[in-house]
């Protein structure tokens, strides 16, 4: 399957509005958190969104920002229930940690998924904390070429 990204500015209005559809419903209805998720960071020069789709169907996405410090960090990594267990979420880290090389890479992990992100190399660093009712781990991956 493949994997796209871009910054906003070159998404599609359609395919951007599938990619917000998933997130909205995964984190805010099936995981039941009422949370702003348009937080302004998509709106980021620098922020790319990286997605998976088959069928004219988003089945998978991420998006990835740069903070103030320069590192990298990826975030809002969702699945649509329905396409789960078929590594599309894997391809799109991977896609991801392609496009930040020479940086470290940050992200805030549910806690019961920090070791899927271990897989690609992240480290607890620092202690849990609760978020919208979910457990979340810290996890940071250094700088690799």
């Amino acid at each position: 399957m493949p994997v796209y990204d871009a910054p906003l500015a070159e998404i599609d209005p359609v395919t951007l509005y599938k990619i917000l559809r998933l997130r909205s419903d995964v984190f805010v209805v099936e995981q039941e958190c009422v949370y702003l998720d348009l937080d302004g960071r998509d709106l980021e020069p620098s922020a790319r969104q990286v997605w998976a789709e088959e069928d004219d169907e988003v089945l998978a996405g991420l998006r990835l920002l740069v903070d103030a410090d320069g590192s990298a960090r990826i975030g809002r990594v969702v699945t649509a229930p329905s396409a789960r267990g078929a590594g599309h979420a894997a391809a799109l880290m991977q896609r991801a940690l392609e496009l930040s090389v020479g940086v470290p890479v940050v992200l805030e992990a549910q806690s019961h998924l920090a070791g899927w992100y271990a897989r690609f190399g992240f480290e607890v660093s620092g202690p849990d904390y609760v978020e919208d009712g979910i457990p979340h781990t810290p996890m940071r991956r250094e700088s690799r070429e």
